[in-house]
């Protein structure tokens, strides 16, 4: 749906489980608390030492969900970040959709995205991050803090590009991709799917699917 579309589901009252309660957690919930989205917050989270974070309950953990779906619960985000692996975010993905809880988009009150932008379920979008016209977002993406996404991108599903990113006009980002904090990529190019680009590379030709790459300017360096 388109992020018009997308913001109309926040107009109903909800219940809201964050599934994870890490560091990730920490970053959405700060979002949440500032935006008031949701009556209520509640955090799953296997074998946690705290009873609550940032002030928000635990709720309960994985083998809870049927439980807490039947209490009426309606929404559950992934609160599990990822440095290219995603197969616990998938995992939980997989369970919560089966449960049929609503998996929601989140995006931070001082992003700036356009109206004809696509974001599909599952998607968090972080602080000052910047989404241009005609681009779209896949499932269950991360946009981190202070990315730029210019215009007609497409990002693939369970992707994740980092903070400060800077992603030049249709730039193609396949599924499973993680992009490094800092990095730019040039216009037209293609990051393959489940390719890691590291940390402050500088993309001037296109990734292939399944490598590592790394550097200015960026290279492969090894297979995955």
């Amino acid at each position: 749906m388109s992020w018009r579309e997308c913001e109309k589901d926040f107009q109903k009252p909800r219940k809201l489980l964050l599934i994870g309660g890490g560091g990730h957690c920490r970053s959405i919930l700060d979002c949440l608390c500032k935006q008031s989205l949701y009556s209520t917050i509640g955090i799953v989270e296997k074998n946690s030492k705290y009873r609550s974070i940032l002030g928000i309950p635990i709720v309960g953990e994985d083998a809870d969900l049927i439980k807490l779906k039947n209490e009426g619960w309606t929404d559950a985000f992934i609160a599990v970040g990822s440095v290219g692996d995603c197969c616990l975010r998938r995992q939980i993905f997989d369970l919560i959709s089966k449960i049929g809880f609503n998996i929601p988009c989140i995006v931070d009150s001082t992003a700036i995205i356009a109206n004809d932008v696509v974001i599909a379920q599952g998607v968090f979008v972080g602080k000052r991050a910047v989404v241009n016209a005609g681009s779209s977002i896949g499932a269950c993406s991360i946009i981190n803090t202070g990315a730029i996404i210019e215009h007609n991108c497409n990002i693939g599903e369970f992707s994740h590009v980092s903070s400060g990113v800077v992603l030049c006009g249709d730039v193609k980002i396949g599924i499973n991709v993680h992009i490094g904090a800092g990095s730019a990529i040039k216009q037209t190019l293609t990051v393959g799917d489940n390719s890691v680009v590291g940390l402050g590379s500088v993309v001037v030709k296109n990734i292939p699917q399944n490598v590592i790459a790394y550097g200015n300017p960026c290279i492969v360096r090894e297979k995955r």
